[in-house]
């Protein structure tokens, strides 16, 4: 059982752990395990506000899809399939943490089981195997649990017929989205609407309100002001309040627009086709890390003296990561040794002459960013920045189209650093941005950056990348949150909300 900074994978092993935080209705636990109570046949969160039950009767599971595949129902109080999902499988790069991120982005729906297991680089059975010996369910039992979740939002958020439901939650049949629906939340569907008040007008064609739950506290000028300050026109903007951004989904584009709210971002999605509902879901929780830890994350830092001052000011700092990492890479190397705007300028250009166009009819987007494929079309003569850098957009573009590179959220890390070390033109600052941000690794460490060397130097810290890297060894395996505290020290758009003062959401 590996353990970070007070938290184990394994945690719902830890009994005596697990009944204290029940007790306890710890909302920090919310979404690390799930609590199945034997004599009522329910599974809760921690956090349920029922009466705890006696130790006795809990089995403690760490994923809803292993509750529910040993026969439990979902608490209709606390509505354990709605919390935030577990941090685990965020920072870990193994083959489990892998695929839990992969079947969230709905591989398994897509793709199957084999195309998982392809994905993966290993045998269905071994991924079967690992998958049920970790988290209690396997990759079928984990995509149908998903398919629940996903129909129980389209059912309380929407007016659609319960057959166009089914549908677009990823259901075969009206029968086994009933039967699913019954077992899993033990009531019907029309049920589930008439509690809900009946469903709201869907409005637009295509779009829904969600919330996105997280675990507090969670800093949200960081977030949403790097998203804003970096964002590509036409691709991503600020309009009322929202951080709006073009989304590329399996069957069609979709756009998003996020506000941070207490205790949840609330996400206006316009999707071309709701099957498409749990895949921008999963990368809109994916791009805010909504699935963070902060209370993990700030004890570790915090012990540090030097960032235990920027920890207090600014609790619960996300990393703001991308919904698509071959997009993120593009625009990382489109970044190398210039300005923010200029950055932005470049990567307008792009979008302009090779994205895909679509209708924003809430606002000013007009873009998809474009595939590496459409940018392997591009003559990198008409390009305007240096040669090198041309070359270097060139290479990694025909790595990402050919398929020989992967940047998704399965993505092996450490596979992933060497194909990017390996083509001309980036260096480490390049290649630490992209593991940070696209591939979501935590303890990713841009050394070599100049925010973070002049962060460093009024702090007293190592300047040289080599000292810093050094020093940065007591802030392991959280380096990359403490980037974004050592961003925080200068003035920089990236560091501010737009429009709003200071808080902690």
């Amino acid at each position: 059982m590996v353990v970070r900074s007070g938290h184990a994978y394994g945690v719902h092993e830890d009994v005596e752990r697990c009944v204290r935080a029940v007790r306890s209705k710890d909302a920090r636990f919310d979404g690390w395990f799930f609590t199945a109570v034997t004599s009522t046949g329910i599974y809760c969160r921690p956090s349920c506000p029922v009466p705890p039950p006696k130790a006795e009767h809990m089995r403690f599971w760490p994923t809803a899809a292993a509750a529910q595949q040993a026969g439990f129902r979902a608490c209709k109080r606390c509505r354990p399939d709605a919390v935030p999902g577990s941090p685990a499988w965020n920072v870990r790069a193994d083959v489990v943490g892998r695929a839990m991120r992969l079947i969230a982005d709905g591989v398994v729906d897509r793709d199957g089981v084999p195309g998982l297991a392809a994905r993966l680089g290993y045998s269905v059975r071994q991924v079967e195997r690992s998958l049920l010996a970790e988290v209690g369910a396997g990759p079928l039992a984990l995509a149908r649990a998903q398919r629940a979740q996903a129909a129980r939002v389209l059912i309380e958020t929407s007016a659609l017929p319960m057959g166009e439901v089914a549908a677009s939650a990823g259901f075969g049949s009206i029968r086994s989205f009933n039967d699913t629906v019954q077992e899993v939340f033990a009531t019907s569907p029309s049920e589930l609407r008439r509690r809900a008040a009946g469903g709201v007008s869907l409005g637009v064609p295509g779009a829904l309100t969600v919330r996105l739950p997280f675990r507090a506290p969670l800093w949200p000028d960081n977030l949403f002001g790097h998203l804003v300050a970096t964002a590509v026109p036409g691709v991503e903007e600020w309009r009322d309040g929202a951080y709006r951004r073009t989304l590329r989904l399996p069957h069609g584009p979709g756009v998003v627009a996020l506000r941070p709210g207490p205790g949840h971002v609330v996400a206006r999605l316009m999707l071309t086709d709701l099957r498409d509902l749990s895949m921008a879901i999963s990368r809109c929780r994916w791009l805010l890390d909504l699935d963070a830890d902060p209370v993990a994350v700030d004890e570790q830092l915090s012990a540090d003296p030097v960032l235990a001052p920027l920890v207090a000011a600014a609790p619960g700092r996300r990393v703001p990561r991308a919904v698509d990492g071959a997009e993120f890479a593009v625009r990382a190397v489109l970044g190398q040794q210039v300005s923010t705007a200029a950055a932005r300028t470049h990567a307008g250009r792009l979008v302009r002459s090779c994205g895909t166009p679509v209708t924003d009819s809430e606002g000013g987007l007009g873009w998809l960013f474009p595939e590496p494929a459409a940018l392997c079309e591009v003559d990198p003569e008409t390009l305007a920045f240096p040669r090198a850098r041309r070359r270097a957009l060139a290479a990694l573009v025909s790595v990402l189209a050919s398929g020989e590179l992967a940047l998704d959220v399965g993505a092996d890390w450490d596979r992933a650093r060497a194909g990017l070390s390996a083509l001309p033109g980036l260096g480490p600052w390049t290649v630490e941005s992209i593991a940070m941000r696209a591939l979501g690794d935590p303890d990713a460490f841009v050394a070599t950056d100049l925010g973070v060397r002049a962060a460093a130097r009024e702090l007293g810290l190592p300047v040289s990348p080599a000292g810093l890297v050094e020093r940065s060894a007591v802030w392991r395996p959280w380096r990359a949150y403490a980037v974004q505290h050592l961003w925080g020290v200068g003035e920089h758009p990236i560091n501010v909300l737009p429009g709003a003062e200071s808080t902690t959401v």
